[in-house]
């Protein structure tokens, strides 16, 4: 399952990188997260980090440890989980698009064991709009925080 969502931001790349990579206080940013921990912090680079984070998700308190596997400062994360029989990668990216600079996330979901293809059969059209709508909920999060207009 691949999924795409994209806000536009008014503010720069650092402006809004120094939001997305605050990965320790995202849950001031994020509403939808309660807790992170960090495990692993490299610095500057961000490949490496790794964290757990907890959030609602589904109405449900959720769980997941993930890490960062690629970056370029400015533009672009990329990070994965591996839960429940699935992998779970996504990219985080800035860019320009009609002069406005832009947040997306590209969220992908692969099934490994038959349980999680069995699962993603039977519920992944309700599963695919419900993370649409989580992940466009962070995006406009964090955009609020760039924009000033958190509360």
């Amino acid at each position: 399952m691949k999924i795409n969502v994209e806000v536009p931001i008014q503010g720069s790349n650092e402006d809004i990188w120094k939001v997305i990579t605050d990965i320790e206080n995202s849950p001031a940013n994020i509403k939808g997260i309660q807790k992170v921990e960090i495990h692993n912090n490299p610095g500057e680079s961000l490949v490496g980090m790794k964290w757990t984070e907890t959030r609602t998700l589904f109405g449900k308190t959720a769980t997941e440890t993930m890490w960062i596997t690629d970056a370029e400062k400015n533009k672009y994360y990329k990070t994965r989980a591996e839960s429940h029989g699935a992998v779970y990668t996504t990219h985080t990216n800035l860019f320009e698009k009609d002069g406005q600079t832009y947040l997306g996330m590209e969220f992908n979901s692969e099934a490994q064991s038959f349980a999680a293809k069995l699962m993603a059969g039977v519920f992944g059209l309700m599963f695919k709009n419900a993370t649409r709508k989580a992940l466009h909920r962070d995006l406009l999060d964090i955009k609020n925080v760039v924009e000033g207009k958190n509360s």
